[in-house]
């Protein structure tokens, strides 16, 4: 039996270094590449299996589809290992592919490919009406301010996450949400893992929930949001989102890339449903951890600011989470930026194993546009939720005022507790 080798067709024909291209006629995708072929080379065997290559001639092949549908190597850096691949936009399916099509495109069998050793997507640059095809927030960071009434404070926002994950019923589950809620949080998730379980189903548990924060409501002035975890796939997710706008929830989450980028862009077009759309990223480490293969967290940011999400998890600055800082505000930065296609900004999420004491760092280095999220670290407190949401945000707001959480613990008890709980 002949093995043939797999060295990849004319794959010369998909360079094209130093063409110059219109960026409104090509989406541009770049990656780091790992590879025993000399880089140019193993650039040119993505653009071709994304495209219109093989490892072999086909006969039904033209030089006219390679010329008007094959990707084209355009650049690459020998120091950083990264190529830049253009795509034809006409590659792009505009009517019925979104974000899926497009997945299949720039991060599809490539990853697979004997010639790589890894190969990583870190970056997509989308051409002008591509990009308008999709909705992008209905809110985003002011239209959030303004629902919370923060819009003249411009601090951080503090959220919460229901503790235990799973396992407490829809009273526990309310009463959680109010104590939070009372002592100071603004915003209110499911966890990932709680969607319509039988311990805690959502017709119970979200009118419980809104009826604390409505209680809330009366007893502070204040809108505190609770994001209810609608994470399903296809059609069944706009009819489950209308039933718990229904309920009187005042915003949604999502699993996105367990549900799928598509299942926000369903929600943020839909032109009944108007709800925020809180966005989570759980499995994104078994994608994005790694430097040299996978996808980088910022195309999934793009991805979600195009698809509609109003929040996104992006990672913190200080945390029990695997994370860069500065490639953290990097895409905390993009999120925040006015200047993408006209699309309304994301309010990025600070979440995973933060406590008072981190607030500091995460505020220095993130800054005041974010939402940071504490579940232990709230609900962990030795005097309560209530205490815990309390001492969080006196931590927040000693920070924005440059105090020290140390001289503001002086007469914040709350605060005092939790820097002498965790050291």
């Amino acid at each position: 039996m002949v093995t043939p080798e797999y060295n990849y067709a004319n794959v010369d024909s998909y360079l094209a270094l130093g063409e110059d291209i219109k960026l409104d006629d090509y989406l541009v995708a770049v990656y780091k590449i790992d590879s025993a072929l000399p880089l140019d080379k193993a650039a040119a065997t993505i653009a071709a299996e994304q495209s219109t290559g093989t490892w072999t001639n086909v006969v039904t092949s033209s030089k006219t589809i390679l010329e008007k549908y094959g990707a084209k190597v355009v650049e690459i850096n020998k120091n950083e290992n990264t190529a830049y691949i253009a795509f034809p936009k006409e590659d792009l399916s505009y009517h019925i592919g979104g974000i899926p099509g497009l997945m299949a495109i720039i991060a599809g069998n490539l990853f697979g490919l004997h010639a790589l050793n890894g190969v990583k997507l870190i970056d997509v640059i989308f051409p002008k009406d591509f990009a308008e095809i999709f909705p992008g927030p209905r809110y985003g960071i002011e239209g959030i301010r303004k629902i919370v009434g923060t819009e003249k404070e411009k601090r951080p926002h503090l959220g919460t996450i229901i503790k235990p994950k799973i396992g407490l019923n829809p009273e526990e589950t309310a009463q959680v949400a109010y104590e939070a809620a009372i002592g100071g949080v603004d915003f209110i998730k499911d966890d990932e893992t709680l969607v319509d379980q039988d311990f805690c189903p959502m017709d119970e548990r979200v009118p419980r929930v809104m009826e604390k924060l409505d209680l809330v409501k009366q007893e502070t002035g204040r809108t505190v949001l609770y994001s209810v975890n609608i994470t399903t796939g296809g059609q069944e997710i706009l009819s489950i989102a209308d039933a718990v706008k229904g309920m009187g929830a005042n915003m949604v989450m999502v699993d996105a890339i367990t549900a799928g980028f598509s299942a926000i862009q369903s929600l943020a077009k839909d032109e009944v449903f108007d709800l925020p759309i809180h966005v989570h990223r759980t499995m994104h480490g078994a994608i994005t951890r790694y430097p040299n293969h996978g996808i980088d967290m910022l195309v999934f940011a793009k991805l979600d600011r195009l698809a509609g999400g109003d929040q996104l998890h992006t990672g913190t600055a200080a945390g029990k989470m695997a994370h860069n800082p500065q490639h953290v505000k990097e895409m905390d930065d993009f999120l925040r930026d006015p200047n993408f296609f006209g699309k309304k900004t994301v309010f990025p999420v600070a979440s995973g194993g933060v406590y008072p004491q981190l607030v500091p760092e995460n505020i220095k280095v993130l800054g005041n546009d974010l939402v940071i999220n504490a579940g232990g670290g709230i609900h962990g407190h030795p005097d309560g939720t209530r205490a815990g949401a309390t001492a969080m945000k006196q931590a927040i707001d000693a920070s924005v005022k440059g105090i020290t959480l140390e001289e503001y613990a002086k007469d914040h008890k709350e605060l005092a507790t939790a820097l002498k709980e965790w050291k």
